[in-house]
């Protein structure tokens, strides 16, 4: 209690300043009398001297400001903890959302892309710092929609110029697959579906590089890949109790969703697995399908460059193979036709479709380009331009002008020869 003069009701001397409501106020202890009072509507630096002002500039407006970012931070660190992530990655992230709520093209978005802009900048931390968190991740611990999620990360990556890296296929195969439930035995997973962990992912890692290798990764979403090699990795590790299963099941044994396009790359990747045990010398006495390839998926893989090698080649090279079978010495054809003078009726074109077919199976059997399925099996048309009035105008036909014929002449026997012609 400071003393300040006397009330002016009762005349006591006891007066003092009391913050009823965050609100200076000058009182009198003996009677209760309110002597002045400050303004709610201040600033910080203008409280001392009790201007008013404006609500967008006062405390009031600051202390809202500092509410929703409080929020948002207490979000981002929920969201570091659920994740396990390092402290260093949750300061990171903090100092990202503090950066982005100051920033003006996040003051008029929507509150779903506000509540969003936290996990953006998880995700952002993690990507600089090769932690493996996919998208989906985050989007599940956030019930958002990936397209939202993706175009706000995209908004913050512009906006605050930040360099995020790309994640690596191989960082992203081990994610994927820790979050399969196939490496337990439970209720929903039998027994013999159950996998060593580390056996399927480094199987798994193989079968993903021979796709990068043979074009089924460039261009593509890499989760249907994965997914499809995960498939076959589980299936090939023990064949014999797994051959039944389906895509689909293994899905659902797994916990995982199955995309849609995964049994396009799964298709895609038995193809290369057949051309390559067709290169395998003790293969061939066996009959390799789609179905019991998958047997010798580790045989296949351990010899992967030599097969590759073997199995495809340049277009020029397949060429030159072509028509290598093709010639004949004129000698053979000679002999062929002259003996015994025999009817070719029957004989001739039985055994000319011997020969086509023999032809046929030795280049289905031989290297063939290696070449994106994009080029191998177009699925859609290119679109031709419409031609335009003018262009369509012109026929060809069009007879050439006196003064333009001389740039088609090349030689000084043709101009002598024309100027001739005109003369006469």
């Amino acid at each position: 209690m400071a003393a300040r003069g006397r009330c002016p009701s009762c005349g006591s001397a006891a007066l003092g300043e009391d913050a009823h409501y965050a609100q200076q106020q000058l009182v009198c202890a003996a009677c209760g009398c309110v002597l002045s009072e400050g303004l709610l509507t201040t600033t910080y630096a203008e409280e001392e001297h009790l201007r008013e002002v404006a609500y967008s500039q006062s405390t009031g407006q600051k202390e809202q400001l500092s509410r929703c970012l409080q929020r948002g931070i207490r979000r981002v660190q929920d969201l570091c903890k659920v994740l396990q992530l390092p402290r260093v990655f949750e300061e990171t992230a903090v100092s990202y959302f503090q950066r982005a709520v100051q920033h003006p093209s996040f003051h008029l978005v929507s509150l779903e892309k506000k509540e969003l802009l936290g996990g953006c900048c998880v995700f952002v931390t993690c990507r600089q710092h090769n932690w493996p968190v996919t998208m989906g991740t985050i989007c599940s611990l956030l019930y958002a929609k990936q397209e939202l999620f993706a175009s706000v990360y995209l908004s913050l990556q512009k906006e605050l110029e930040l360099s995020v890296p790309a994640l690596s296929l191989a960082d992203l195969v081990k994610t994927h697959l820790n979050s399969f439930r196939l490496f337990e035995h439970t209720a929903d997973v039998p027994a013999r579906f159950v996998e060593d962990k580390e056996k399927m992912v480094a199987r798994t890692m193989q079968i993903v590089e021979l796709a990068s290798e043979t074009w089924l990764v460039t261009g593509r979403h890499p989760v249907p890949i994965v997914t499809a090699a995960a498939f076959l990795s589980w299936q090939s590790l023990q064949p014999a109790a797994r051959l039944t299963c389906t895509l689909a099941r293994f899905c659902k044994l797994a916990g995982v969703d199955l995309p849609p396009p995964a049994h396009l790359r799964l298709k895609e990747l038995l193809e290369i697995l057949l051309r390559m045990a067709s290169q395998l010398a003790w293969l061939r006495v066996f009959n390799v399908d789609k179905k019991t390839v998958v047997k010798y998926v580790g045989d296949l893989l351990q010899h992967r460059i030599f097969l590759l090698k073997n199995a495809f080649c340049l277009e020029d090279g397949e060429e030159q193979r072509a028509a290598a079978p093709g010639e004949g010495s004129p000698g053979e054809g000679s002999r062929g036709e002259g003996s015994l003078g025999s009817p070719p009726a029957a004989g001739g074109a039985a055994q000319e479709e011997g020969c086509a077919s023999e032809g046929k199976r030795q280049r289905e059997d031989g290297p063939r380009p290696l070449l994106p399925p994009c080029l191998i099996n177009p699925r859609k048309r290119l679109r031709t331009a419409a031609p335009s009035p003018s262009d369509s105008a012109i026929t060809g036909d069009e007879p050439i002008s006196d003064s333009e014929i001389e740039q088609y002449l090349r030689g000084p026997e043709e101009i002598r020869a024309f100027r001739k012609a005109k003369a006469w």
